[in-house]
């Protein structure tokens, strides 16, 4: 039993050391995003079009990265500028799920296939979720 322990220790520190460059380099892409994309960098991306908007919001998203109440302080000043609904609700999703920042750490870890499907679904459901939010929200007059 505990070979079979010290054998499962020696294989996690070896992928450990071998993935500990790839998330070194993600945790420093990901700060200068934080630091130098800002609010009124995406805001000036959006012109009002659904379609455009939606697809503007999913990427931006995707590339800044990051934490869920980072993306809703973003989100809040993104609405707060005129950007339609379906815009930051879609920001806000590829926000959180989508990573393209962090593929490569993504693909070595989890593998290409694996990376591949959860990106594509995640994509597709980034643009659905915010259609059915804002439908939702205007069902309930809310918005």
């Amino acid at each position: 039993m505990k070979d079979r322990i010290k054998k499962s220790l020696k294989k996690a520190f070896i992928s450990l050391a071998k993935i500990t460059p790839m998330i070194l380099a993600v945790i420093g892409l990901v700060g200068l995003f934080e630091a130098y994309v800002t609010p009124k960098m995406l805001q000036s991306l959006f012109n009002g079009s659904l379609i455009h908007d939606e697809l503007i919001g999913i990427v931006a998203g995707a590339v800044s990265i990051g934490q869920p109440f980072l993306s809703y302080i973003i989100g809040g000043e993104l609405l707060k500028d005129g950007v339609s609904y379906y815009a930051v609700t879609a920001f806000i999703l590829s926000f959180v799920t989508l990573g393209v920042i962090q593929l490569p750490l993504q693909i070595e870890i989890f593998g290409k296939r694996f990376t591949t499907i959860v990106n594509v679904l995640s994509l597709i459901f980034s643009v659905i979720v915010s259609v059915a939010t804002v439908w939702t929200l205007k069902v309930w007059g809310l918005i």
